[in-house]
C-alpha cells in the first residue's frame, strides 16, 4: 500500500490567532506569528484500487493576496488539483473511491471530475451545497462500531477506515490507514498546523466547538497510544510527516519553522476569497458592491464565517 500527497498550493501561512484561538479567543494570541501553510490532499494506492482522500480546490479558484492583517493565506498555486494528480501518474478513471473528510471546497472542489468513483461522505454532510447534483455519493452511517477510542467508524477496505470526527463541520471525518505497523491519520482540519495539536488548541473554524474539543481530545489520546503519522491538509508538515514516516510525539514537539512571507509581490483585484471554505466574493456578481462596503456582521454565505476570514485575491 502506497500513500502520497497531492500537492497544489505552497508558501501559505496561518496566524496563531487563527490556528489557536477557537476556545480562548483570537485576542489571546500573537497575530504576527505565522505558521507555514500549504494545500495538499492524499492518495492511497492499495494495489487493487486507488482511493483519494479529498479532491482539492475547484479549478480556477483565484489565489489570495495577503497583507499584514490577513489571518490566513492558503498559498500560491503549484498547479490545479487535477494536474497535481496527473503529476503523480494517475488518471481520473483509475480512481475507484473518494473519501471526503468534509464539505469545504478545498477538500471537495473537484469531486465532479470523478464521476465513476464512489464518493464516501458522512451522511450528516449530504445536504451541503458543495455536494448537490452528485449522483455517485455513498452516505456513510458508521456501522462498524468503535475504532480504538473513536466510537464510530466504517471500514472501507483492509487497512483503511473512515472515522466520525464531528466539530470542524457537523459531518467531519478522519481517514486512518494502517501500514507497516504505523497508523497514518489523514485528516482535513482537525488542526491547521501541527503546533496546534502539540499545544492542544482549536482553530477558530468550527460548527460545533464542544464536538471539536471532543474530537481533538480523542485524536490526542489516540496518538499517545498508537504510532501515528499525522497528515494534515493545510501545512507542509502534513506531507513532511508522511514522506519521513514521522511519528507524532506530543511530549517532544518538533521545532517550529516560521513562514516567510513577501507582502509586496502581488496586486489585489477587488475579488475576495474565504480562507476557510474557498467561497469567492466577486463584486461583479453582487451588483458591484465592494467587499469592503459589506456590513461588519456579514457572513460567508457558504460556511458562515465572518469577513475577517476573507483574503484579497
Amino acid at each position: 500500500m502506497n500513500i502520497q500527497a497531492v500537492k497544489f498550493r505552497k508558501d501559505g501561512f496561518y496566524t496563531q490567532p487563527f490556528a489557536f484561538g477557537g476556545e480562548e479567543g483570537m485576542e489571546r494570541f500573537d497575530k504576527t506569528l505565522r505558521y507555514r501553510g500549504s494545500l495538499q490532499n492524499y492518495l492511497i494506492d492499495t494495489g487493487d484500487e486507488v482511493i483519494l482522500v479529498d479532491t482539492g480546490l475547484p479549478a480556477g479558484t483565484p489565489e489570495e493576496v495577503p497583507d499584514e492583517t490577513s489571518l490566513a493565506y492558503t498559498g500560491k498555486d503549484i498547479c490545479c488539483y487535477m494536474d497535481a494528480l496527473a503529476a503523480l501518474g494517475y488518471r481520473p478513471e483509475q480512481i475507484t473511491r473518494v473519501l471526503l473528510t468534509h464539505k469545504h471546497s478545498d477538500h471537495s472542489g473537484e469531486l465532479r471530475s470523478f464521476p465513476h468513483a464512489k464518493i464516501y461522505v458522512n451522511a450528516d454532510e449530504m445536504q451541503a451545497d458543495e455536494l448537490q447534483g452528485l449522483s455517485n455519493l455513498v452516505p456513510v452511517t458508521f456501522t462498524d462500531g468503535a475504532y480504538y477510542n473513536f466510537p464510530e467508524s466504517q471500514k472501507i477496505t483492509d487497512g483503511v477506515y473512515l472515522i466520525k470526527a464531528k466539530g470542524h463541520t457537523n459531518g467531519n471525518s478522519i481517514v486512518i490507514v494502517e501500514r507497516g505497523g504505523l497508523f497514518y491519520m489523514l485528516h482535513g482540519d482537525i488542526t491547521y498546523v501541527d503546533e496546534a495539536l502539540y499545544e492542544n488548541k482549536l482553530s477558530v473554524v468550527f460548527e460545533d466547538v464542544a464536538a471539536a474539543r471532543e474530537t481533538l481530545d480523542r485524536v490526542r489520546e489516540f496518538v499517545r497510544h498508537h504510532p501515528t503519522v499525522y497528515c494534515g491538509t493545510h501545512t507542509p508538515q502534513g506531507y513532511e510527516n508522511l514522506e519521513a514516516a514521522r511519528i507524532i510525539d506530543l511530549a517532544h514537539p518538533l521545532p517550529t519553522v516560521w513562514a516567510e512571507v513577501d507582502f509586496s509581490s502581488s496586486k489585489a483585484t477587488g475579488v475576495y476569497v474565504c480562507s476557510v471554505c474557498g467561497y469567492v466574493y466577486d463584486p461583479s456578481e453582487h451588483e458591484g458592491q465592494a467587499f469592503e462596503a459589506l456590513p461588519d456582521d456579514w457572513k460567508c454565505p457558504r460556511c458562515r464565517q465572518g469577513k475577517e476570514k476573507f483574503s484579497k485575491a
